[in-house]
This record gives structure tokens, sequence and C-alpha cells, in this order.
């Protein structure tokens, strides 16, 4: 339950630092080992040059404070069901105190939000393991592995309906 007011904005290179703060906070919960978890960190990190191929957005408390981050860009067909167009969500990332305030879900249906408008099918997420519950309680199914050497082992597949949503505007 949402307990203050959320603001979802577009992030900017001014936000690199704080977005990066809450994937660190993040990643630290995940169930690695230590050492693999301070390693990999950098290669989560969104640079400057991201921006101009990924969107960034960002989830803000009453105060302003970046709590959370969604990212996503265009996907790899072959990564998604066959024919189908897929966004690619990078993650949500949530400070670890806000969880279970309904952040993720708001960053989730902004990225729904997103492939609507850009005219996707779906969304697809390769997501950490831990996080399967999240996705599959937000109507994402978890698709097999077809080939070992290239899917990633926790891909998650939500069909945009489109025809649903336009007619609740």
């Amino acid at each position: 339950m949402l307990t203050h007011t959320v603001t979802l904005r577009e992030a900017s290179k001014a936000d690199l630092v704080a977005i990066n703060q809450v994937i660190d906070a993040a990643i630290m919960t995940w169930k690695l080992p230590e050492r693999v978890k301070r390693l990999s960190l950098p290669s989560y990190h969104y640079k400057e040059h991201d921006l101009q191929h990924i969107k960034l957005i960002v989830a803000e408390d009453d105060k302003q404070n970046i709590i959370g981050v969604a990212a996503w860009e265009q996907a790899d067909p072959n990564d998604a069901p066959a024919n189908y167009s897929p966004l690619l969500l990078h993650g949500i990332y949530v400070y670890p105190e806000k969880h279970h305030q309904g952040i993720g879900k708001q960053l989730l249906h902004a990225a729904e939000q997103a492939a609507i408008k850009q005219n996707y099918d779906g969304l697809l997420v390769k997501a950490q393991a831990s996080a399967a519950g999240f996705f599959v309680a937000q109507g994402m199914r978890p698709l097999s592995i077809e080939n070992e050497k290239r899917d990633y082992a926790h891909r998650y597949w939500k069909l945009i309906e489109k025809r649903k949503i336009e007619n609740k505007r």
C-alpha cells in the first residue's frame, strides 16, 4: 500500500548518481554471494550515453527523492515468443525499505504504457531469479528455454492487450 505520493518522470543525466544508488541498494538484497554482488554492480549502472537508447523512468517520493527506477528499450525479437515484437524491460529497482508499497507496480505499468505507445506486442524481462514472484504476480509468464546457449533462464513475457487498455480510456 502506498503511504506517500509517488511521482514518475523521465530521468535525466543529473539523476544518474541517485539511480545507480537505488540499483546498488536493490542488488545488495539479492540472494547471491556478497563478492558476486560487489563485482557485478558496475555492470548494472547506467551512464550518460545509455540515455541515448534506453528509456529511464524514476519514481520520486513527495520530497523528490528518487526511490525507484525502471529502464527499457527495444528487444531482440528472437528473445520473445515467435511473431511478437517485444519491449525489453531492463529491470525495476526500488529501495528495499520502499518495497511492497506499489512502486514497482507503478513502474511496470509505465513500461506497459510505453509498449502500447510504441506499438510493441508485449513486454519482456530477463529477471533476477528472486524477482520471479513479482513478475508472475503482475501477469507475466515465464518463457521456456528453447536454446540453452542463447536463452536467459529467467525470462518473463506479458502480451499487451491493446484493445482492452484502449477501451478503458
